[in-house]
């Protein structure tokens, strides 16, 4: 078998495609690489790893550039990875693949997910790996995607937190730590997760005589459900969690309707206290340090 002639060919008829056919470009693409993965990976398994060297210069010489050793080594990948999964999203482009093709499976699949449902432009991928998103999982959630479990409302939440200092603040406190987080409540969101939406700031509630007020009260539309986030600029203290409960038995008491779930709490504070959140009482509760870029 020619597997030089079967490998220009492809390339070809794609660009034949993408000249043609423009809505499907993205199609042929992924097609058309993942059918010059396997050529590659049958030549070089008869010929050798050298073969990738000898092909990339005649493409390049005759079909002219885009086809380098990288390049052709992506694709020989995308087909390995492609055998691995049997369906990969053609929600995705090639260039998207390109970015995370190299990783581990489950680092993989969770960028196909996360890339696929907030339809992410190369560069908000980009960034997310740049901040080691996956890394700052916590490592029940990614069991959850190994197995393919359900996940619920608070799984994805990051630890710790990346909150921008766009400012530079250098006195810190509660309220400078909130400011910051809605100057970019767009980015504080994505760093929970999937579904969370923004309600208000210092959201009023009247126990017994006194008004309490919440630092941030959002509502996941996935879920169902509202979350309560307070902040804090110390290490996690057993009063924190109290204070977050009585909270969510508010929400949950006089706001909440009987279609929605029950509530979250989300403690955001400078160091974790393991020990606090494991001896505490309700489970809804979550603790997640914060970190300033």
């Amino acid at each position: 078998m020619n597997y030089y002639n079967e490998i220009k060919n492809e390339l070809i008829n794609n660009e034949i495609n993408r000249k043609v056919k423009n809505y499907s470009i993205n199609k042929s693409d992924l097609d058309t690489y993942y059918n010059v993965g396997k050529l590659l990976l049958d030549a070089g398994n008869q010929y050798g790893e050298s073969i990738i060297k000898e092909y990339s210069l005649k493409l390049t010489e005759e079909l002219g550039l885009g086809y380098s050793q990288r390049n052709l080594r992506n694709m020989r990948q995308f087909y390995k990875v492609s055998q691995k999964w049997q369906t990969l999203s053609a929600k995705l482009s090639w260039s998207h693949y390109c970015e995370i093709l190299w990783f581990d499976d489950n680092k993989f699949q969770y960028y196909v997910k996360i890339s696929e449902l907030n339809s992410l432009s190369i560069r908000q991928l980009r960034e997310r790996i740049k901040s080691n998103e996956y890394e700052r999982l916590p490592e029940s959630t990614k069991n959850k995607i190994i197995n393919q479990d359900k996940s619920n409302v608070v799984d994805f939440v990051k630890n710790p937190i990346i909150i921008k200092n766009n400012s530079k603040y250098d006195i810190f406190s509660e309220k400078v730590l909130q400011k910051l987080i809605l100057e970019d409540i767009e980015n504080f969101l994505d760093e929970l997760g999937n579904g969370f939406t923004f309600i208000k700031s210092e959201y009023p509630i009247k126990i017994g005589d006194r008004y309490n007020y919440i630092d941030l009260l959002l509502y996941n539309i996935k879920y169902k459900c509202y979350v309560v986030v307070e902040i804090k600029v110390t290490e996690l203290k057993k009063e924190h969690t109290g204070q977050v409960m009585t909270y969510m038995n508010y929400i949950d008491k006089n706001v909440k309707t009987i279609e929605e779930n029950d509530t979250v709490g989300i403690i955001i504070c400078k160091q974790d206290n393991e020990y606090v959140i494991k001896y505490c009482s309700d489970d809804r509760i979550i603790a997640r340090e914060y970190e300033l870029v």
